[in-house]
């Protein structure tokens, strides 16, 4: 015996070395790793936050952009109500309207055509309620394309933002 440790000893010593630089490695290259991996984290939520940002700019415009080309639409059908009740617009009558061969053609009461129920050239409460109709359902047929193209835009402008394009 040289030093008086015996060789199981030794080997057992060695091994428990072995064993704890082993472990401390590990330990250490988690903690390592964990700490890295905080920091790649924070660095996409900074992005993220970033990118939130600039979609929040994006949708708050295309808004701005639907109210104004709403209040233009707003505007225009008020034009047109305004127009309508002082009677400036007016449905077009056919101009060719052709009786039937086979009718027989009706005899004119000359009384009635020479003092009519209103002036010839002011519209009849039926025109014009046509013609509201017709100007509202126009105006929400505007109001639908401006929405759905600003739906489109909105979402052309996420996905390019998203994927990086912008």
């Amino acid at each position: 015996m040289m030093f008086g440790i015996p060789l199981p000893w030794i080997a057992f010593i060695v091994g428990l070395a072995l064993l704890g630089s082993y472990r401390g490695g590990y330990h250490f290259g988690w903690t390592d790793r964990d700490n890295d991996m905080k920091i790649a984290i924070a660095k996409k939520n900074e992005e993220a936050r970033q990118i939130e940002q600039n979609l929040g700019e994006k949708l708050n415009q295309q808004s701005a952009k639907l109210q104004e080309a709403n209040d233009a639409i707003n505007k225009k059908t008020t034009a047109l109500a305004i127009a309508n009740r002082a009677g400036k617009l007016r449905l077009c009558a056919p101009s060719n309207v052709q009786a039937p061969a086979s009718s027989p053609v009706a005899s004119a009461n000359t009384e009635a055509a020479r003092e009519p129920d209103r002036p010839t050239d002011t519209a009849s409460d039926a025109e014009r309620a046509t013609i509201d109709a017709i100007a509202e359902i126009v105006a929400q047929g505007d109001r639908n394309t401006v929405a759905l193209n600003a739906c489109v835009d909105s979402y052309n402008e996420v996905r390019n933002l998203l994927n990086g394009k912008s």
